[in-house]
């Protein structure tokens, strides 16, 4: 047993106080229990660098953790869910699929090429961790609206952070979304996924184990980049005019990541060992604790092991340095030598700076003096958890957007204003920046289909494929937290069914404002019931993800944005869907819709300058579970020549998709109408556009609702619709969905 930390520690080192617990982010009632934890001793500085740290709302969940308790976790298909680095489902054949979405919100609001290629690192870091080579990065991004300099300024550097990361370390970035919205202009969202493949037995969990085992640490050397990123940035409100906080922005060197990917997988698959953990936020403090907590151990770990770029570093700042393409191991004293000398191959330093001890302490030690000497289960397990107060707001929270289309405007205009608008313009110009293809697995890219598909090849030559997606409208869900979160899920596996794929699990990163505030705590208890209710109805149960909290500033919360991401399954990749018109004659239908669309919360009523309403219609979840799975199986059966889903903007925004992607034109009468700007430009979850053999899509009638609505030819999309007619060219259509362009010269 180790001896008494009073014994060890006291007099040697000074404790700060609770003036500095509460600079750190404590509470003054959670700095009693710090001491509570202590055995009724004040933290000395290492030990409350180190709490202030594990107990913030990055490390602790301390405001969603008993939220995140109800959703639906386990299905035929987890591998691994929540609780470890990443995700992962069952593919077939002995082989998973690790996935995982995280947020670096506040450090890319901060400076955002650094904070949004770190980002992308980190999450490539959770999935290498379990074993997986990282195959796909998909990003969901929020700015405020382009005409704001301050946010072409983040738009522009977290896209080049993204590209350079993901580019140089040879990761195709495959997917993802860009949406501007005046609530992000102070407070930018920068949510990073990554999907990775190993063969399911190979994987590996981070707890430690093993009395006398060693704690290697490998990878890049420990600076200050980084200090204190889990509690300055991401557990507080964000004052982007305070310049103190750009040293809490981690800086990023894809290419020593890419030799740390390389020497964690080598490592692993020489079976060399026990327990691998990679150093996000929180550093050492988080890794080591986390690793010692899964594992029901204690630790010492020795800090003048730790190789350091700034040889003046104190204790406390090498436990919480946030530098990145860092990993830490566990491995058995026989094989430490081998170890070190796989990290040597890679040109990676490894160091021996620990042991796995029996008990429960974890001591931080500076050669033969004791810094830190605390409970591993005070650190990680006992940190508190706060009750939530939510009371739905009597007021709206939200200013009105400024109207950019008038309600004079016919219907040609607005098509061609929503096509040029900022959310539903081309982003070519962005992804543009990005490598795709890179890996030989990408089967649909970037504006080829609703979804992402990847070629599985690792598997043999008739290997499947899978699909991912990644959703989350925050306009919505801000009407209604509940609804509009169904709609997210809704969205993401409706763009899986198009290419059809079956979704397999999900991943979700909730960005939200300030929880303690009661209507964003009703924002958020209502999010994460109608995700666990989608998720249940769906079959697609939550492997983990992330939640970013208390995103507002000088100028209000953001929108609540929950958003959604999700991996299926697609037996044959030669079959993946598109979402462009394929042959001329096909007929196009329109499928799945039972309810009428609604103008509420949509792309039009914000063109119009339309305040949020207070609540959205209902949904028929079950109804469109059964759409998806026709259209999935039509899709599987190569009976269609495409699918796209009806999202932001409508059926008629829709419908130009399908023109452009395609390079057809398209004829459809769409009957009477009751209101025909709601038939056009009404969103509402479940609907799709297909084409093919007509025969085809009037078989879908057998499982759910179809419409056939014309054919597809020539050169114009023409549409009729109650006493309505019009028509654009291809070429006007494709000129408005080039607005984004002049953005990127």
């Amino acid at each position: 047993m180790s001896p008494s930390p009073e014994a060890e520690i006291a007099g040697t080192v000074v404790a700060p106080g609770v003036e500095q617990a509460v600079a750190l982010g404590l509470t003054r009632d959670e700095y009693k229990m710090v001491i509570d934890e202590l055995g009724g001793r004040e933290p000395n500085e290492v030990e409350l660098a180190m709490f202030s740290l594990l107990w913030s709302e990055h490390c602790a969940y301390k405001h969603s953790k008993k939220l995140l308790r109800t959703l639906p976790t386990e299905g035929p298909a987890v591998v691994m869910g929540p609780g470890e680095n990443a995700g992962a489902v069952d593919v077939g054949d002995g082989w998973a699929v690790a996935f995982k979405v995280e947020s670096h919100n506040h450090p890319s609001a901060v400076e955002p090429f650094q904070g949004a290629a770190t980002g992308v690192g980190g999450i490539l870091r959770d999935i290498f961790a379990l074993g997986a080579r990282p195959i796909a990065v998909l990003d969901s991004l929020r700015f405020g609206e382009p005409t704001s300099e301050r946010s072409r300024y983040l738009l522009d550097r977290a896209v080049a952070g993204i590209a350079h990361y993901g580019n140089s370390i040879g990761v195709p970035t495959v997917g993802g979304e860009v949406v501007f919205e005046a609530p992000y202009e102070t407070n930018c969202l920068v949510n990073a996924m990554a999907i990775g493949i190993a063969r399911t037995d190979d994987m590996v969990r981070s707890a430690a184990a093993g009395v006398g085992n060693v704690l290697v640490l490998f990878g890049a050397s420990t600076g200050r980049d980084g200090i204190g990123g889990a509690s300055v940035l991401a557990s507080t409100e964000l004052d982007v005019a305070d310049d103190t906080k750009r040293p809490s922005v981690q800086v990023g060197d894809p290419f020593e990541e890419s030799k740390l990917l390389e020497c964690s997988l080598e490592l692993l698959a020489s079976g060399l060992l026990v327990s691998l953990q990679d150093l996000g936020a929180a550093g050492l403090t988080s890794a080591a604790s986390e690793m010692a907590a899964k594992g029901e151990v204690g630790l010492d770990l020795d800090v003048a092991k730790v190789p350091l770029r700034e040889a003046d570093m104190e204790p406390f700042e090498i436990m919480v340095s946030e530098s990145q393409e860092r990993m830490l191991c566990v491995c058995t004293p026989e094989n430490v030598a081998a170890v070190l000398e796989l990290c040597e191959k890679w040109e990676v330093n490894g160091t021996a700076i620990g042991t796995v001890t029996e008990g429960s302490r974890f001591r931080v030690l500076r050669g033969d003096e004791v810094v830190g000497d605390m409970p591993v289960t005070g650190l990680v397990d006992d940190a508190p958890l706060y009750d939530l107060a939510p009371e739905k707001p009597s007021a709206p929270l939200y200013a009105t957007p400024e109207a950019k289309l008038g309600f004079e405007a016919d219907v040609r205009e607005a098509l061609l204003t929503l096509l040029s608008s900022p959310n539903l313009a081309s982003r070519r110009p962005l992804f543009q920046q990005y490598d795709p293809v890179v890996q030989s697995r990408t089967v649909r890219r970037p504006e080829e289909a609703d979804a992402a598909v990847l070629w599985l090849r690792d598997m043999g030559d008739n290997a499947p494929a899978i699909a991912t997606s990644i959703d989350g409208n925050g306009r919505r869900v801000a009407a209604d937290p509940y609804w509009g979160t169904i709609g997210n899920a809704l969205e993401c596996a409706a763009n899986l069914a198009a290419v059809g794929a079956l979704p397999l699990g999900t991943t979700n990163n909730l960005n939200f404002g300030n929880p303690e505030k009661p209507h964003i705590a009703w924002q958020l208890t209502e999010a994460v019931r109608g995700l666990g209710d989608a998720c249940r109805a769906l079959d697609a149960p939550i492997v983990g993800g992330n939640v970013s909290l208390y995103n507002e500033g000088t100028d209000g919360p953001i929108y609540p944005t929950p958003v959604v991401g999700m991996v299926g399954l697609l037996p044959d990749p030669a079959r993946a869907g598109r979402l462009g018109f394929a042959n001329e004659g096909d007929a196009i239908a329109l499928v799945g819709w039972k309810d009428d669309p609604s103008l509420d919360a949509s792309e039009l009523a914000k063109l119009r300058g339309e305040a949020l309403p207070d609540g959205l219609p209902e949904v028929d979840v079950q109804h469109v579970v059964a759409t998806l799975a026709a259209v999935r199986d039509a899709v599987r059966a190569g009976e269609l020549s495409s699918a796209h889903d009806i999202a932001e903007g409508g059926l008629l925004v829709a419908l130009a998709e399908s023109c452009l992607a395609g390079g057809l034109g398209a004829s459809l009468d769409l009957g009477d109408a009751t209101d025909v700007w709601t038939t056009l430009f009404g969103e509402h979850p479940g609907g799709f556009i297909v084409s093919g053999p007509r025969a085809a899509l009037e078989s879908l009638g057998d499982h759910t609702s179809v419409q056939v609505l014309g054919t597809v030819g020539g050169g114009h999309l023409e549409i009729a619709v109650s006493d309505l007619g019009e028509r654009w060219t291809l070429a006007e259509l494709r000129d408005a969905t080039a607005a984004l362009a002049p953005l990127f010269p």
